[in-house]
């Protein structure tokens, strides 16, 4: 069951309202249920129901909630599906609470929790005035843009990592599945954060040899994931900045890099990979594509949210992304759709 499938009466009429009606009073308390998941997410509510059916009493114990509270709470979870109650008192975690579990492989659990947080829940407070001056909030809000604010604020930053991690997770078997590999070569995640996006690929191709370059402070979360994954013999950190250099590498892959940064900043990063790409090499480049005849789903949502918060971000249709390749020296060779919403743009040298 869905939010407000009951029809609503608005105030002063006599008739039921229309679906209409309902669809836009769901869509106007939205950022009710994006709460309430950050707020299960925080008090481990599906680890705990995970481990059996609870009381709202039983969960006030453990979190040091008020009882009452913690019991609306609940309810409330109920209403959207993260829990069931057929009792008035027990409840019970659905599959859908299970995506926020602590320990569940692909967890959603950071993402939940960033989505609340200062350095996205803000921006898209301004969302009005992002439309009006074509300028992401995030500086008006934060004194500065959304990485300087990261390094500044570890505690959302290294939250925000584990977001991209847990949706790095989420389509990497899919992507994975729609490319191909030659053998021995040395593959290059380019902004690719701990990592997880190359190890997933190395964990599928043992020849692979696999290197990720972002900022120094994420070194220790690249060695674990790396150890966690079983490709450590096989893998290196490189703390650098992609806009000066880039190691020399068989393959680059760009996943969600380029859609935090305007055209000019994009060329530049795709460039510095051109520039040291093995000869035969590829850049691939891994993306949500906008299509602007079909712009439904996601892609526009997704948008907006990079408008909202990244001075120059956007997500880009197939003629975008190939006017910065041709700007780069690089020629789109295929572009290949996966069995989630991104594709993968193969790139090699024109």
């Amino acid at each position: 069951m869905t939010l407000y499938e009951e029809p609503l009466t608005p105030a002063g009429s006599a008739k039921p309202a229309q679906g209409e009606t309902g669809r836009m009073f769901q869509m106007i308390t939205g950022y009710w249920v994006t709460q309430v998941v950050r707020t299960a997410a925080e008090l481990h509510i599906a680890d705990h129901l995970h481990a059996g059916p609870a009381t709202a009493r039983d969960i006030a114990r453990a979190e040091s909630l008020d009882p009452a509270a913690a019991f609306r709470f609940l309810r409330a979870c109920v209403a959207v599906d993260l829990a069931a109650c057929h009792d008035g008192e027990h409840f019970t975690g659905t599959p859908l609470l299970e995506t926020l579990r602590t320990d569940r492989p692909g967890s959603l659990r950071d993402l939940a929790l960033w989505g609340g947080m200062t350095s996205h829940w803000r921006p898209w407070d301004r969302l009005v005035e992002a439309v009006r001056s074509g300028e992401a909030q995030a500086p008006a809000v934060m004194g500065k843009d959304l990485f300087a604010y990261f390094a500044e604020h570890p505690e959302e930053g290294n939250r925000f990592t584990a977001a991209m991690s847990a949706m790095t997770e989420g389509v990497a078997e899919h992507l994975a599945d729609v490319i191909d590999f030659r053998g021995h070569e040395r593959v290059v995640d380019v902004g690719g954060a701990a990592g997880a996006f190359v190890q997933s690929l190395m964990v599928r191709h043992p020849s692979l040899r696999g290197a990720v370059l972002d900022l120094p402070r994420l070194a220790d979360a690249a060695g674990s994931s790396a150890a966690a994954a079983g490709v450590a013999d096989r893998f290196e950190f490189v703390g650098g900045d992609f806009f000066a250099s880039v190691p020399a590498a068989d393959v680059y892959l760009l996943k969600y890099v380029l859609h935090d940064w305007d055209d000019e900043s994009a060329v530049r990063i795709l460039r510095t990979c051109r520039e040291s790409l093995h000869e035969g090499g590829r850049v691939l480049v891994a993306e949500l594509v906008v299509e602007t005849e079909d712009a439904t789903g996601l892609p526009p949502l997704m948008d907006l949210n990079m408008l909202t918060l990244s001075s120059g971000g956007r997500e880009r249709s197939r003629p975008e992304f190939e006017a910065l390749f041709h700007e780069a020296g690089l020629r789109l060779k295929r572009l290949t759709p996966s069995a989630s919403l991104v594709s993968v743009l193969e790139t090699v040298p024109a």
